[in-house]
């Protein structure tokens, strides 16, 4: 079960996942509203709040990629499918804490394994793709290759996430 504990301080408010700090949560509205699943968001809520603070994450640093279209999305796959790379495509979502967490670890991880290709798409962007690869909790880290799906992490694990990576980069060099 999960164990979510909810402080209120008088400006704050924040949550806590077992393996996580305290996490800032926008207003009061969101902390009645999110439902967080161990290291990973199952739901939203979006108020004018948590839209000026999504803001202040840049899911896009690094050589990250912001994929806001499917066309995009498209061109990425071929694109990677030409230079025989692996891509890291992490569907987050800027209401999600545990996704904003590792937002600048992804960046820093996407500039140290050139031969990778990394990608965020917000879930809430394209609702249609996240759907068809059964996106149910952010964050999910997919590792493609030829457009084939050849390992996942759900949640915001970054111990996990820091030893996938590595292998999906060794794994490349192989091929």
């Amino acid at each position: 079960m999960l164990l979510l504990i909810i402080i209120t301080l008088p400006i704050l408010h924040f949550y806590f996942c077992p393996g996580n700090s305290l996490l800032p949560l926008q207003s009061t509205k969101s902390c009645h509203s999110k439902i967080v699943m161990g290291n990973s968001c199952a739901s939203k809520s979006r108020d004018d709040d948590e839209d000026s603070y999504h803001h202040k994450v840049n899911f896009a640093s690094g050589n990250v990629h912001l994929i806001t279209t499917q066309e995009r999305w498209e061109e990425k796959l071929a694109e990677a499918k030409r230079d025989s790379k692996i891509i890291v495509a992490n569907f987050s979502a800027s209401w999600c804490g545990p996704c904003r967490m590792l937002a600048p670890l992804f960046g820093e991880l996407s500039e140290k394994y050139p031969t990778l290709m990394f990608l965020t798409v917000d879930v809430d962007d394209l609702p249609e793709l996240s759907s068809s690869l059964d996106i149910r909790a952010t964050p999910t880290f997919f590792f493609l290759k030829d457009g084939q799906q050849i390992d996942k992490l759900v949640g915001a694990n970054k111990l996990e996430l820091l030893k996938k990576i590595p292998a999906a980069a060794d794994s490349a060099k192989e091929s």
